[in-house]
């Protein structure tokens, strides 16, 4: 017959005043972690105790019940009971729900350890959801945060890992993706987009949650993007925009989701920003996101001119300007700091700083004939480019016949000695007709004798260097500052390419010291070409030459064009690179991670190769192309390694033993070994669908640019 299994008799459950139960010292919880006494005793206050506590008679020497009972399990609860008696929230004798155990069968120990054993946290994922479930019974994120001594920013990041695709969640279930996966996944609300990323990271080596967010914003518009900050987060979210966050690393204002719609703003505000400036007066007014590089090419450039001073005003400026150069020559000699002397001086020159302050404007006759550039900023601000001339809109001379009607030398006698007028006509003011006696001079003779001229005049200007360089500078100026000038007889001409096929060049800090560098001379030369010789033999040396230099600097012309290679032109650059000192590492020019992204696999290994050495380049040999561009970037920082079409000639070479420091490049060497810069461990997959070099038969030839 079988044997009767026997029944398990739960220990009753009691309510026993709190006054009653005492805490057991054995209790195994020692280290505190977790909520907190006074957060548990907030909960139980709230919504009242949840679990019972696990207490034991106290037995007396006889083996009775005392009436007290120890608590082996429950100690946290029992201490939160404690405070809400303390806050008078709770009485002292309140019935207190408790799981009595009078078999003794186990040791108050065991039953502590075992009920903190044997539980089970909750899935993050359960929490997830139950974030989410308590937002959609009416709690905002603040409440639920109170309630459950969480921050805000915590259930904001709970609530927005619960909006991923349901299908990711369930592979997040069944750990099939990790929680920083899942994470990145959140930054976009759109499911569709997020499983189809999932599909392409899935089957790939390329799984880090930073590539997941690239894949996820790739066709998005940073927020520190000058469209985006031009146009602002609240009138991009106020149109209908979406903005991305990433609530679990830094965003620096999230990404623009909609690039079509904020174009279609941008465009809209530069319009509405331009229109003022068309009610100013201006022909033309020319509004972009960008402009390219050299777009002012051929172009004549009016300044706004401040008013001029009146004589009261002029007094009044030369009497602070003698007060302030006396005062401060005198202070200068002075043992001593005076701070009423400072005070003073600061007073005067806020006094002369006023005058050259002064409002200016421009020519209301100028601006009939100039247009404005209206463009974004680097920095996103409106960039307001005026006075630019086009060369349609220049003033033309009235007679285009002038050429034939100027005069050439007119040599005075002594009395009533005829005038010898060259090239003139019957009919001309102050000329008689040919019947009086007077004849022109027929054109052999006159090109005979201009061309003894010419001869004489070139023979004494080569033995004035000074006059010739000032000669040859008027011709540079009048090319560069000036449109449709012809007022020098130095047959030089001057050409400046633009560029403006290269994207990002106007960007660029050369280009930006070239562009200030041509507005201040700019300003400074005389408006009235007639007035420039006069206004060069007056300049200072060092400023002729500083002006030479700019308006030569102008023409010179390095680039490599694939339908005109100009070899002997190119050689002479590498020649006055070198005169010069010039580097391009020295002129901070960096391999940034875009550049290397645009290159071959080979040619990125390559590069590490030349600056790092070979061991170094196998590092990354194995990583898909833009890991590999954002690792090598890493280590040709501070290498002052330079593609081929960067260096001197001569500099080649793609052993590292071969490179020098001085030609902008760098090889390896033990000490630079063991210094490399650290790869994180989302670098380290290897890559199957890209081979790790590309174009073998280029061996040690390889270019290091397209």
């Amino acid at each position: 017959m079988a044997k009767a299994i026997q029944k398990i008799a739960m220990n009753a459950a009691e309510n026993l005043p709190y006054d009653r139960l005492v805490l057991s010292q054995k209790n195994v919880r020692r280290v505190k972690d977790g909520v907190s006494i006074e957060q548990l005793a907030e909960d139980i206050g709230r919504r009242r105790l949840l679990q019972s506590l696990n207490v034991r008679p106290v037995i007396d020497e006889n083996g009775e019940e005392t009436g007290a009972f120890e608590v082996p399990a429950g100690g946290r609860r029992y201490l939160a009971l404690g405070i809400l008696i303390k806050q008078k929230r709770l009485a002292k004798n309140e019935p207190i729900p408790c799981i009595v155990n009078r078999s003794m069968s186990t040791s108050g120990e065991e039953d502590s350890l075992a009920e903190n054993a044997h539980r089970e946290n909750l899935h993050p994922l359960d929490q997830f959801r139950a974030f989410k479930t308590l937002s959609e019974q009416g709690l905002d994120v603040e409440e639920i945060a109170a309630r459950f001594f969480v921050s805000a920013a915590t259930v904001k990041q709970r609530l927005r890992l619960a909006s991923v695709s349901p299908k990711l969640l369930e592979l997040y279930e069944k750990d099939e993706i990790r929680l920083e996966q899942l994470m990145a996944f959140s930054i976009s609300d759109d499911h569709a987009r997020q499983e189809q990323v999932w599909e392409r990271v899935s089957t790939s080596h390329m799984q880090e949650a930073y590539y997941i967010r690239r894949l996820l914003t790739e066709t998005t518009v940073r927020s520190d993007d000058r469209r985006a900050v031009y146009v602002g987060a609240e009138a991009y979210e106020a149109a209908g925009g979406i903005v991305l966050r990433d609530l679990f690393e830094q965003d620096s204002g999230g990404w623009f989701q909609d690039a079509a719609l904020l174009e279609q703003l941008v465009f809209e505000k530069l319009k509405g920003d331009a229109e003022p400036i068309r009610t100013e007066g201006w022909k033309w007014v020319e509004a972009a996101i960008s402009f390219p590089y050299g777009h002012t090419s051929g172009m004549r450039r009016v300044y706004a001119e401040a008013e001029a001073l009146s004589a009261e005003e002029i007094q009044r400026y030369d009497a602070l300007k003698s007060e302030y150069d006396k005062l401060d020559a005198d202070y200068a000699a002075a043992d001593e700091a005076d701070e009423q002397v400072e005070s003073k001086l600061d007073q005067l020159g806020a006094e002369l700083d006023a005058f050259d302050d002064r409002p200016r404007s421009y020519d209301p006759v100028q601006k009939a004939i100039a247009g404005v550039f209206v463009t974004l900023g680097a920095d996103g601000q409106l960039q307001v480019e005026a006075g630019f001339v086009r060369p349609e809109d220049e003033p033309r001379a009235q007679d285009d016949n002038s050429a034939e009607t100027d005069t050439g030398d007119v040599t005075s006698g002594v009395g009533d000695v005829d005038r010898i007028v060259v090239n003139a006509r019957p009919g001309d003011a102050g000329v008689e007709a040919e019947d009086d006696g007077v004849k022109a001079l027929p054109d052999r003779i006159v090109l005979d004798l201009t061309a003894q001229r010419t001869l004489a005049m070139r023979n004494a200007l080569a033995g004035d260097a000074d006059i010739a360089f000032v000669a040859a500078l008027h011709a540079l100026v009048l090319q560069v500052f000036y449109r449709f000038a012809s007022a020098s007889c130095l047959e030089i001409s001057l050409k400046s390419g633009s560029f403006s096929q290269v994207d990002g060049l106007a960007e660029t800090s050369w280009a930006k010291e070239i562009v200030e560098r041509h507005e201040g001379w700019d300003r400074d030369l005389p408006e009235d070409e007639a007035e420039l010789w006069t206004f060069l033999l007056d300049l200072d040396e060092a400023s002729r030459k500083a002006l030479f230099a700019h308006c030569v600097s102008l023409s010179l012309n390095a680039v490599v064009e694939p339908w005109n290679r100009r070899p002997q032109a190119l050689a002479h650059a590498d020649l006055l690179a070198g005169t010069l000192g010039f580097d391009m590492v020295a002129a901070g020019w960096t391999p940034t991670v875009d550049f290397l992204e645009h290159l071959t696999k080979a040619r990125i290994l390559q590069a590490v190769r030349e600056a790092r050495g070979a061991q170094s380049a196998q590092l990354i040999d194995h990583m898909k192309k833009d890991s590999m561009a954002r690792e090598a970037a890493r280590l040709l920082e501070g290498s002052n390694w330079l593609p081929e079409p960067l260096r001197l000639s001569g500099d080649g070479g793609s052993e590292p033993d071969q490179l020098t420091h001085g030609n902008g490049l760098a090889g390896e060497d033990p000490e630079t070994a063991n210094n490399l810069p650290g790869f994180s461990d989302s670098d380290a997959e290897s890559s199957s669908d890209e081979p790790s070099a590309e174009n073998g038969d280029e061996g040690n030839h390889l270019q290091a640019a397209e």
